[in-house]
Order: C-alpha cells, then structure tokens, then sequence
C-alpha cells in the first residue's frame, strides 16, 4: 500500500509525505473495522482501497483552490472529501449522505483525525440543496456517486455560488446533460480523462460553471430528479 500511495502521489503530481501515509493507513483500519458493521465498501483489499478509493478521490486534488469552500454529495465513506482533508485542504468541507450510520462513521473519523473545518450533514441531496444553510453557499460541489450526470446536476449545483464550479466525477459519459446542465445555471467548460495509476481504470472529471443562479424549482421535490431526470 505504501509504494502505490507514495508512486501514485506523485503520478497524480501531489505531495507526499511519511504523515499522510500514516494517517490513509489509520482510516484503511477503521474503515474495515467499521466495515464489519454496515457496508461501507466492497472493496476490503489493502493495495485496492489505494487505488480505487484514495487516488482515485485525489484526482481532482491538482484542480481545486484548496482554500475555498467545498460540499461532496453523496459521500458514502468519504470519498473523496475526507481524504482531500486528510490530504491538506484547508477549506471547509461538507460531507453530505442520506444514511445515518456513515455519518456515524464520519463522525467518528473525524473526531478521531482532530480534522478542522470538516463537518457531515445528514440529509438527501435535494433537501440539502433547499435549504437557506447551505444552498448555494459553496465554491465546489462534487460528486462520485453512480448515477447518470443529469441527476447529479440537480443534486449538486444548487449547492454551488455563482462564479463556483461543480466537479462531476464519473467512470465515463453515457449521456448528453446540457439541458439539465443549462436549466441548472451551468456551462461544462472542460472534461479530463485521467487513468489511475496501477490500473487500467478511467475516472473522467467534468467541470461545470456555475454562471446563473439556480431557479428556485430547483432542486424538485426528493426522488423526482432520478424518476424524472431533466
């Protein structure tokens, strides 16, 4: 695990130190302890949770302003916003699930870690994003959730200010958003295709503009964008 991280790090052109391997290692340990409990991965190999969960949420790591403000929907394990903290962002993270008992988990990672200006919301996406607290109140939305990226649009770029951007983080594009994504008050300005290191794996990274406010019917009522996509 600690040549692919050290290799990988530096593949993905981000800093690596002897610290951080010790505390992805700490998180691998109470991710499979905690793992026992509820499902919070399928993937229990050591050298795969390298691969598979921590470089690939550190693939758009190089991209961000790590000062600014960033919400992850949907981050099930924390993936990738408590590894980007673990990592070095400065900025305020949101971890946004559904389920109460990974944010239990969470909770507990970051207590343990003494992370800063991290904190986990309880909450489907489209409450959340209805929400006075939170609705667009954050430079970076992203996602790594399996769902098709229109659904995502409407789950993620309510959360995003106006000049801020949403990452959308998905294995390839199987359709065309920009209808969604206009509705949105966004504009794709870019796509990146990045390859793994150690794998043969893609993770395709979208950035979305968020250039309008978005309109106040947006996000709809939870469940209808995945029943009725835009």
């Amino acid at each position: 695990m600690k040549d692919i991280l050290q290799k990988g790090f530096s593949e993905l052109s981000i800093p690596y130190s002897e610290e951080t391997y010790i505390k992805l290692k700490q998180f691998t340990a109470l991710l499979l302890n905690y793992n026992e409990k509820i499902n919070l991965t399928s993937i229990i190999k050591e050298e795969d949770i390298a691969i598979k969960h921590y470089l690939d949420s550190l693939t758009l790591f190089p991209f961000l302003d790590r000062q600014k403000s960033l919400i992850d929907v949907g981050t099930g394990a924390g993936f990738p916003g408590i590894i980007l903290k673990i990592v070095g962002y400065e900025g305020k993270i949101t971890l946004l699930d559904s389920l109460r008992k990974r944010i239990n988990f969470l909770d507990e990672v970051i207590t343990y870690f003494k992370l800063t200006q991290i904190e986990t919301l309880h909450s489907r996406a489209e409450d959340g994003g209805r929400d006075k607290n939170y609705r667009e109140k954050y430079h970076y939305a992203t996602a790594r959730a399996v769902a098709p990226l229109s659904i995502l649009c409407e789950y993620c770029l309510p959360f995003v200010e106006k000049g801020g951007q949403f990452i959308a983080m998905k294995a390839n594009i199987e359709e065309d958003a920009s209808t969604s994504i206009r509705k949105l008050g966004g504009r794709l300005k870019e796509s990146r295709k990045i390859v793994l290191p150690f794998s043969d794996y893609d993770r395709t990274l979208l950035f979305i503009d968020k250039t309008e406010k978005t309109p106040d019917i947006y996000p709809r009522k939870a469940g209808t964008p995945e029943k009725r996509p835009l």
